[in-house]
């Protein structure tokens, strides 16, 4: 299949924000200029969420291409969900340069800003999913309550001081506070995957497959097929964090026996002791008792390979 040129008249809309540490210059400038061989091109950088949403309702029938991380990505899309337009701007083109770029892996979109870029004007646009809590806050990746919302919660606290060494410093505080774990009960589609009888270390739900720059929390997660991936773990003795966290990092801590999984449409945590952190996309909400999840399908529109 050859490759397919731009949907939209008029070139490109590229939208940086100019205040993330790894949009750096030299793969800015790569990957506009990549661009720039197939179409004119605007770059826009914008400094706060206000420039951002000027910047993406003012596309007009361009291709809009956002060059960022998971974070970069889920403010834009919280800001079209907002403004009712995930469509209405058409497809969406990412250039993955984040850390992480977990959503970016789940989309098999190149890491390689150039050959990202290359992909954004000439790839096909795909349906994608979209989760969204009782509050209307969206998550374009993954969402999940438990240690690992907790570990990143306190890498926040502690990340001034110790830089990148304050997620695994943030991870043991986080092991030792959570105690036994978390005491949560879990739904799906009405179905009870958990009751609370058994603390719980981790929910994942997901869009996308992996957490923290490629680990599997949801392995298979499929962001095209319209409904969530749910993972809960009740590995919460000492040995069997152990054993899970070894398994994560090969992607089959689901085989365990300790660990159960699930999809579907709506999905509900209810803390029946104390309260949970929720990380969607590596933002932590403040402590809760309840959320709601619904996964939405055909929301938004990605450029794929």
């Amino acid at each position: 299949m050859g490759e397919q040129q731009l949907e939209q008249p008029g070139g490109v809309l590229a939208v940086v924000n100019a205040a993330a540490g790894t949009a750096c210059a030299p793969a800015v400038e790569a990957a506009v200029g990549e661009m720039g061989r197939a179409a004119d091109v605007e770059l826009r950088h914008t400094r706060d969420l206000d420039d951002l949403r000027a910047a993406l309702l003012s596309a007009q029938g361009r291709r809009l291409v956002l060059l960022g991380g998971d974070g970069s990505l889920h403010a834009a899309l919280q800001l079209l969900w907002d403004a009712g337009a995930t469509r209405e701007v058409g497809p969406l083109g990412v250039v993955p340069l984040g850390t992480g770029n977990d959503l970016a892996r789940s989309l098999h979109l190149p890491l390689d800003p150039v050959a990202a870029a290359h992909v954004a004007v000439h790839g096909r646009p795909r349906d994608l999913e979209l989760l969204v809590d009782s509050g209307g806050r969206i998550t374009v990746n993954t969402v999940h309550a438990g240690i690992g919302a907790s570990a990143t919660e306190k890498a926040h606290r502690l990340k001034r001081r110790l830089g990148a060494g304050a997620y695994p410093v943030g991870a043991v505080w986080a092991g030792i506070s959570a105690g036994r774990g978390f005491r949560l009960r879990v739904e799906v589609d009405g179905e009870v995957v958990t009751a609370g009888d058994r603390p719980v270390l981790v929910v994942g739900i997901g869009i996308g497959g992996t957490i923290g720059g490629g680990a599997p929390l949801v392995p298979g997660a499929d962001p095209h097929d319209g409904v969530a991936d749910v993972v809960v773990s009740t590995s919460t003795g000492p040995l069997a964090r152990i054993g899970f966290a070894a398994g994560l990092r090969r992607g089959v801590h689901v085989q365990r026996q300790d660990v159960v999984t699930t999809t579907g449409k709506v999905v509900e945590i209810a803390a029946l002791e104390g309260t949970f952190r929720l990380n969607s996309d590596g933002e932590v909400s403040d402590p809760q008792r309840y959320e709601r999840f619904e996964m939405l399908p055909d929301v938004w529109r990605v450029v794929c390979p």
